[in-house]
Formats: structure tokens, sequence, C-alpha cells
């Protein structure tokens, strides 16, 4: 469908080009890719094959803006509520929203590694998250170095805890923080 060889190219199908591509999730239209080492989030009509950058560019860093005038630092996953994406911006410790229509890029949560939970936003933090899914009402991310699964509300931005004890490593079947985890990574939902 899209990309031939390492490097970055917005083109239309094996013209274009990505460095590592990682995450994908769809609207039903187009994709959306996390191109891990180009700091990009690419979109690719299905249609047609078109790639499209919809933010970041090759320099990483941590900025909130619009388009390609944002930053990231080596995200890993994405996913989409339809209106927004919600990309793990990995290196950087943090949850980026993009909303689709204008590609405004904002943090929405976390804001340096370490754990802090039951805060709001930037008032909670993460450590090197990389999986991230949704069922429409809350997003939920592996959150690797802490061992833990995380919930976030979208309406209000609130982040607990869901499963695993942060920096505690093992696999037990448990309930809530009584459960064990080792790097979490990948992560999705059936609604239930």
């Amino acid at each position: 469908l899209a990309g031939s060889s390492n490097g970055f190219l917005d083109a239309t199908g094996s013209a274009a080009k990505f460095n590592k591509p990682r995450g994908i999730t769809t609207d039903g239209t187009n994709l959306y890719v996390v191109d891990q080492n180009n700091h990009m989030i690419r979109k690719i009509v299905i249609a047609t094959g078109v790639v499209t950058t919809i933010a970041g560019s090759t320099s990483s860093g941590s900025t909130d803006a619009t388009g390609t005038s944002a930053r990231f630092n080596g995200p890993k996953e994405i996913s989409t509520d339809g209106t927004n994406l919600y990309v793990v911006d990995s290196s950087n410790h943090k949850i980026r929203k993009i909303v689709i229509a204008t590609g405004v890029v904002t943090t929405f949560a976390g804001s340096s590694d370490g754990f802090l939970d039951h805060n709001t936003g930037t008032s909670a933090k993460f450590n090197g998250p990389q999986g991230i899914t949704s069922d429409g009402t809350n997003l939920y991310v592996s959150d690797t170095n802490n061992q833990t699964i995380r919930k976030i509300v979208i309406s209000t931005g609130a982040v607990t805890t869901l499963a695993g004890y942060p920096g505690t490593t093992g696999s037990t079947d448990g309930t809530g923080t009584s459960a064990r985890f080792k790097y979490t990574r990948g992560i999705t939902t059936d609604g239930t």
C-alpha cells in the first residue's frame, strides 16, 4: 500500500518512505501510522495510497504545536476515537493528542518519566509507555517501564492504574494492583 525503503518522503504508494513504522490505526477511510524514527505521524488514504505527514518532523523534541511544527521523540503506538488521535510519545513519557481535522498537537497526559497516579493530564507521570487502545470513553496505556496498565478518562484526562504495581515485575494473575506484569507493550480491547 505504501513505502519502499528507509527514509522520509510524502508520496503515493511505494514512492513514499518511512523510517521504522511502528503503530497503526484507522478511521475506515485513512490509516494513521506512527513513523517512529522520523518522529512523525503519517496519514495514508486507503483508496489511493497517498501518504502525507499529519504531525511531527524528522527533528525529535516535545513541542505542542500544529502539524509539522509539533515535535515527538520516538513515538510508538496510536489509537483514535474518530475525532482525535492519541499517540504514545514513549521517549517523552507522554500521551499526545492530535485533532485530526486541524493537526493541532497537545500533551494529553504525562510530563516526565516516573510514576504518578490519580492525577489529571500533565500532572500524571508515565515511564516509557508503549501501547495504547481506546473503547471510545477511556484510553488504556501499557506503561512499560512501570510494569502497569494505566487508564485515562478521555473526557477529563484523569489517570489511574487499572492493573499491575509500579516497579514490580512478575507474572501474577490477580485483581488491579495485585496483578503483575513484566514490560507490558501492546494492548487492545474488545470493549469489555
